[in-house]
């Protein structure tokens, strides 16, 4: 035999029913189609369908970023490019200006030198020549005049 779990009870009429008030939402009393009235979930509404999003226009400055990324793109491979057929050249450059500097300090320090030992090899006696030179002007615009003293 089977037996069912649970009892299936009806309401009869001197059971007491449930005030309007007392019944939770969700919830409505209805009447079968064979007269027996009783309580049912109703069936919940469909939540309304969210509204179509209406195409919005694009920025402008979002259309001239999108336009000049490429061309900023384009122009930083160029100068990639450009410095390595150029690094050979810039290479040479550096190590000439760097003899340039080289060749500048050696002058610096190395004229002065040979131009003390001359003067002192083709000294002849006569000692060394002192020049004295003054100059004047008289106000912020005036002619200047000077004087040179051999001694």
């Amino acid at each position: 035999m089977h037996q069912t779990a649970y009892e299936i009870t009806t309401l009869t009429p001197h059971q007491p029913a449930m005030l309007p008030h007392e019944i939770p939402p969700g919830v409505q009393m209805v009447t079968l189609p064979g007269g027996v009235r009783t309580l049912a979930y109703t069936s919940q509404q469909a939540p309304p369908a969210p509204p179509v999003p209406v195409a919005q226009p694009i920025p402008t400055w979002a259309k001239t970023t999108a336009l000049l990324t490429p061309t900023v793109g384009g122009g930083v491979a160029a100068a990639g490019i450009g410095l390595s057929y150029a690094a050979p050249g810039l290479i040479a450059m550096s190590e000439a200006l760097w003899a340039a500097v080289a060749l500048i300090a050696a002058a610096a320090v190395g004229v002065p030198l040979l131009l003390r030992l001359g003067r002192s090899a083709a000294g002849d006696g006569r000692g060394t020549t002192h020049i004295t030179q003054n100059i004047s002007a008289p106000g912020m615009f005036g002619k200047a005049t000077g004087t040179i003293n051999h001694r």
